[in-house]
C-alpha cells in the first residue's frame, strides 16, 4: 500500500461536475490500494472575487484603504474552506468515506507573516488517524495558523507548498499536482505556441523556473520537495496522460543544455541614489527590507567617485506599496543626496538548465537572439544553472518566444 497525496487547483475544481471528477480520480487512488491525501484550492476565481469585494469596500465612499493583512487571511481562507467541505461530499456520494480539515485543524503551524506566511510544522497524528479508518482525508490549501491561533496564508500558489510540506511530513510515495494543463513546458504554453512538455526535470531547475515566473509551481513548494526528496508529478486533472516528474537530478539530464524559459512580467526597479559608500550600508538596507517580509530580485550597486554608491533592486510590481516607505525613510536616515526613484515597466527574461554547468556559449545565444530582435538588456543576474536579462516590459513576451526558438526548446 502506497501513500499519495493530491492536489486539484481552483480550475479543477471550478464547479460541481469537476469537483466529482477531481472526487472520483481521488476514489480511483484508493480503489489500488492507496492511501489518499487530497489538498484543494477555492474554486475557480473564488480568491480573486474576494479580493476585488475587500477592495470595493475599502474604497467605497471615495476612502482609498489598503486592507489590513490580517484581515484580509482572515477573508481569504474561506474559499479553500468551501472547496473541502464540497469535496468531501462529493466523495460521500459516490460512496467512499471522507474527512475534511482545514490547515488549522491538521496542526499545519506557520509564522505570522500575513499574506505570505511561512509553514513551521504540521501535526500528521490526526491525519494518520483517519487514513487508517479508509477515509480519504481532505485538507485546505494556501492556508494555515499562528501559534496564537491567528488564520494566514502562504502567499499565491502557496497550495502547491500545502502539498508538499504534507507529502514530506507522511512520507508520502508521490505528490501529484492536478492543474489545467498536461505538465511543465519549456515555455508558458499560452505566450509560446511551440511550448513542448518536458517529461522530467531536477529540483533545481524547476526551483529556478518557479522562481522567475513559471507559475504553476511555488517557489517553497519546490524547496520542500527537494529537502525531503518528495517525487513531484505535475499532471493535467481532465485526463489520464502522464504528466511532468520533478526528481532529484540525473547526469543524463547534464546533456540538455537549456530546459526551458520563463518570464516574469511585472517588476519595479528601486533606485537609492548617493548614499554612503561604506561598509554595513547596503547590511542596513536589505535587512530593512527582510524584515517586512519583501523579496529581492536583483541587486545592483555602482560605486561613485565621491565615496558614494548608487544601489538599485528588484521587486515585483505587487510589493511597492510596502518597499516604497521603508526605502523612503531610510534614503533620509543615510543621508543620500537625491532622493529614491522607482522604474516600472520592466521584466525578466531567463534561460534554465542543468546543462549549462558543462556547456559554453549559453549567454553568447541568448545576448545574440535579443540583440537581432533589437530588443535592449538593461542588466543582467546568472547562476549556475540559469541566466537572466531585465528587458522594457513591452518586450516580455517577444523575447520569450525569440529565445526558445534560439533554443530550439519546441523540438524532441
Amino acid at each position: 500500500m502506497g501513500l499519495i497525496v493530491q492536489k486539484f487547483g481552483g480550475t479543477s475544481v471550478a464547479d460541481a461536475e469537476r469537483i466529482h471528477r477531481a472526487a472520483k480520480r481521488a476514489i480511483a487512488t484508493q480503489s489500488r490500494g492507496n492511501q489518499v491525501v487530497v489538498v484543494v484550492s477555492a474554486m475557480g476565481d473564488a480568491t480573486d472575487d474576494l479580493i476585488e469585494l475587500a477592495k470595493k469596500v475599502c474604497t467605497y465612499g471615495g476612502v482609498d484603504t489598503t486592507p489590513p493583512k490580517r484581515e484580509m487571511d482572515q477573508l481569504l481562507v474561506t474559499g479553500e474552506q468551501v472547496t473541502i467541505a464540497l469535496m468531501a461530499m462529493a466523495i460521500h456520494a459516490q460512496g467512499n468515506q471522507a474527512i475534511s480539515f482545514t490547515g488549522g485543524q491538521i496542526g499545519l503551524v506557520t509564522d505570522d507573516a500575513f499574506s505570505k506566511a511561512k509553514i513551521q510544522s504540521i501535526n500528521k497524528q490526526r491525519i494518520f488517524e483517519q487514513l487508517e479508518k479508509g477515509r480519504i482525508v481532505i485538507v485546505a490549501g494556501f492556508q494555515g495558523m499562528t501559534a496564537d491561533g491567528d488564520y494566514t496564508t502562504l502567499g499565491r500558489g502557496g497550495s502547491n507548498a500545502t502539498l508538499v510540506a504534507v507529502g514530506a511530513v507522511l512520507k508520502a510515495d508521490v505528490c501529484e499536482n492536478f492543474t489545467d494543463v498536461d505538465g511543465i513546458f519549456t515555455a508558458d504554453p499560452r505566450i509560446v505556441k511551440n511550448a513542448r512538455k518536458i517529461d522530467r526535470i531536477s529540483y533545481d531547475e524547476m526551483l529556478e523556473l518557479s522562481g522567475l515566473g513559471a507559475s504553476v509551481l511555488q517557489t517553497r513548494a519546490v524547496e520542500f520537495a527537494k529537502k525531503y526528496n518528495v517525487p513531484l508529478h505535475v499532471r493535467n486533472s481532465q485526463n489520464e496522460t502522464e504528466g511532468t516528474w520533478i526528481v532529484a537530478e540525473t547526469p543524463n539530464m547534464e546533456h540538455i543544455v537549456v530546459s526551458g524559459v520563463a518570464l516574469k512580467k511585472d517588476l519595479i526597479r528601486v533606485t537609492l541614489k548617493s548614499v554612503p559608500d561604506r561598509p554595513g550600508i547596503a547590511a542596513r538596507i536589505f535587512g530593512e527590507i527582510a524584515a517586512a517580509n519583501i523579496v529581492v530580485d536583483d541587486i545592483i550597486q555602482n560605486v561613485m567617485d565621491d565615496n558614494t554608491a548608487n544601489i538599485s533592486f528588484t521587486v515585483e510590481h505587487g510589493e511597492l506599496n510596502d518597499v516604497k516607505p521603508i526605502v523612503d525613510a531610510l534614503v533620509k536616515e543615510l543621508g543620500g543626496k537625491l532622493g529614491p526613484t522607482y522604474h516600472s515597466d520592466l521584466a525578466k527574461v531567463s534561460v534554465v538548465g542543468a546543462g549549462m554547468r558543462v556547456h559554453t556559449g549559453v549567454a553568447q545565444r541568448m545576448f545574440k537572439a535579443l540583440a537581432d530582435a533589437r530588443i535592449n538588456i538593461q542588466n543582467i543576474t546568472t547562476s549556475e544553472i540559469k541566466i537572466s536579462c531585465i528587458i522594457a516590459k513591452e518586450d516580455g513576451p517577444k523575447a520569450l518566444q525569440i529565445i526558445h526558438d534560439a533554443f530550439e526548446l519546441g523540438k524532441a
